[in-house]
């Protein structure tokens, strides 16, 4: 992953040169991590799906033209259950905001109790002294990139064999994966942890290592962890209440428009914008918020990147903004005289938190942020309220829904 290019072009390269592996070669690949620089049998199109430069639609899109629905299925599930936990994390908002607020209650433990810190630190410089655990954290830390067979023994192994707490396990991998994502990330945490499909937590166990690392690693069974029982007992409450998707400001006609690029988005393009007053474009960069702790510049690179790509392709010359204090996006908006600003949907996350902040100060000068749900999107959030079959039941009127079929 060290040569990826955040652009349109590179992203659309990556996906017809995988496009010959979507059917059954993927069904029958996709579980084997062969180490890094060896991920052939998946697509690693992730880091572009997660920005938009590659849509969900036109991935699938392209599955089925050459596979068709039966021998593509593997690969247009996996692509779904990407929008089902961005879909699932909307409808439960509140599984963020205790993400949120149980980090930063980590991250003071971390500060005062040295024991902890010292493990954390041993976990994330690939010092446990589990070789396989520990080659995974290198592959992460030097690459930006996980299989994902890898992710769920990793995480698995930091909750369960190293006893540490799985928010500052997903927030290690937050800062570091090219492809980081809020919804995936702490979904797919929290269901290693029994979290997410309550009580059934993800054990990591050394035959299916050994497996399915082509006998890269051959772990003893008494270094794991017997997972008999998740974490469901630190929230008793179970999970909360499923809730309405948020209301969205549309945009009006004849009201002077700002465009906002950020990389929840890099296709603003696809939004038909042709009946509007457009008098100003500004890129937002926000890959810093992803963490209280430090993000390496290779994700900071990256967002760069995509950001200035997705200018390029408007043809504009954008404001550069970056996430710090609302004030300033609010300011740029006034002194270019708009009423309202354009960006399309965004997601929670520690980006929706920031704009969240920013729209009252907006709205005390008489602009709206307005924003705008892909079709993919709408598709699929309204089922995705419990667990991912009934999301699966749904993928056959999901790809007729957007014209798939």
């Amino acid at each position: 992953m060290l040569d990826v290019i955040m652009t349109r072009s590179a992203a659309l390269g990556a996906m017809q040169a995988f496009v010959p592996a979507m059917g059954k070669k993927y069904e029958n690949g996709r579980n084997y991590d062969h180490g890094a620089g060896q991920h052939t049998a998946v697509s690693v199109l992730s880091p572009y799906i997660c920005r938009r430069l590659l849509c969900e639609r036109e991935v699938v899109a392209a599955a089925l033209a050459v596979h068709g629905p039966d021998d593509a299925r593997a690969f247009i599930e996996e692509v779904v259950w990407r929008g089902y936990f961005k879909g699932w994390l909307e409808r439960r908002p509140q599984v963020w905001a205790s993400y949120v607020s149980g980090l930063n209650a980590d991250l003071e433990s971390l500060k005062r109790d040295r024991q902890l810190r010292r493990d954390v630190e041993l976990a994330e410089t690939g010092q446990s002294g589990l070789g396989y655990f520990d080659t995974w954290a290198h592959e992460l830390v030097n690459t930006g990139y996980l299989h994902n067979h890898a992710r769920m023994w990793f995480a698995s192994i930091w909750i369960f064999t190293l006893g540490l707490p799985w928010r500052l396990g997903a927030d290690f991998f937050y800062r570091h994966l090219l492809d980081g994502d809020a919804a995936a990330n702490t979904l797919n945490w929290r269901w290693a942890a029994g979290l997410h499909t309550r009580g059934k937590p993800y054990p990591a166990r050394a035959e299916n290592i050994a497996t399915f690392t082509g006998g890269r690693f051959n772990p003893r069974d008494l270094d794991l962890a017997k997972v008999t029982k998740g974490l469901e007992a630190t929230e008793p409450d179970g999970l909360p209440n499923v809730l309405p998707l948020r209301d969205m400001h549309a945009l009006c006609t004849g009201v002077p428009t700002a465009l906002l690029i950020t990389d929840e988005d890099c296709r603003i393009e696809d939004f038909d914008l042709s009946g509007f007053d457009i008098c100003a474009t500004a890129t937002l960069s926000c890959t810093y918020l992803r963490s209280p702790r430090d993000v390496p510049e290779r994700v900071s690179t990256a967002e760069r990147v995509a950001l200035a790509d997705a200018a390029a392709r408007l043809g504009v010359s954008p404001t550069h903004l970056r996430a710090d204090d609302p004030r300033d996006l609010v300011d740029w908006a006034v002194g270019i005289g708009t009423k309202q600003i354009f960006t399309p949907y965004v997601t929670r996350g520690p980006l929706h938190d920031w704009l969240t902040r920013a729209k009252p100060l907006l709205e005390d000068h008489g602009i709206t942020l307005c924003e705008k749900r892909r079709v993919w999107d709408e598709a699929i959030w309204p089922h995705a309220t419990a667990g991912f079959f009934k999301v699966r039941k749904k993928i056959p009127q999901i790809l007729q829904e957007t014209g798939l079929v």
